[in-house]
């Protein structure tokens, strides 16, 4: 019998990223948000990644099987 192949999930696939050492990143939101009216160092934090919170990671993992690539 053939091994079934598991369907990684498109929108997750977009929206996180997987370290190389295996944790998945994600982006702050609010990011396109009055970005006027924001402090410098909240922009800042706009273009860096971070990982999830450890609650999520066995939902995210599963969505993406083989890695998210």
């Amino acid at each position: 019998m053939a091994k079934l192949k598991l369907k990684t999930h498109s929108g997750v696939k977009r929206r996180f990223a997987v370290s190389g050492r295996g944790k998945i990143l994600r982006r702050k939101s609010h990011i396109n948000n009055a970005r006027r009216k924001k402090r410098r160092a909240v922009k800042g934090e706009f273009d860096t990644t971070r990982p999830i919170h450890r609650s999520f990671r066995q939902r995210v993992r599963r969505l993406l099987p083989y890695g998210g690539a």
